[in-house]
């Protein structure tokens, strides 16, 4: 892996090379001192990993990183649109060096942090609410026959 962590603070920071596509670099990116992202806090972000594009192929760049540099250019008070001009004349090989916040590795009770909520899965409560709703139609439908 290309990165190293930073000290304390519950973030780390890597660097991370990408070589350009035709498509571009393959992430979008929001943030800027004139459209904050975060109140109070003019960093650029990356808002969303384009499928098939470099970040996605090399699966180290995430959403919700923020950008620290960009070819060692420090982004710091820059406004949107000088952020999007800097990465697109970033050239065709560009390192990004991001920060990133660290996961607890202990979550709260109840949640394993794999996205699931530890409740009980749909199907558990939807089989037999079916199954109860089939047997009342067959016993409606044998007791008009009756009559």
């Amino acid at each position: 892996m290309n990165g190293s962590a930073a000290g304390g603070g519950g973030f780390s920071e890597e660097v991370i090379s990408l070589t350009r596509r035709p498509s571009g670099l393959g992430f979008n990116i929001v943030g800027g001192t004139d459209q904050q992202y975060i109140s109070n806090d003019s960093s650029i972000y990356v808002s969303r990993i384009k499928k098939d594009g470099a970040a996605y192929l090399d699966g180290r760049l995430r959403e919700g990183d923020k950008i620290l540099a960009v070819n060692g250019r420090d982004l710091k008070d820059l406004r949107h649109k000088d952020a999007v001009e800097l990465f697109r004349n970033a050239g065709y090989d560009v390192s990004l060096k991001i920060q990133r916040r660290l996961q607890p590795q202990n979550g709260p009770v109840g949640h394993r942090g794999d996205g699931e909520s530890g409740g009980l899965p749909l199907a558990a409560i939807l089989v037999p609410g079916l199954a109860l709703a089939a047997a009342a139609v067959w016993i409606l439908l044998r007791y008009r026959q009756r009559m």
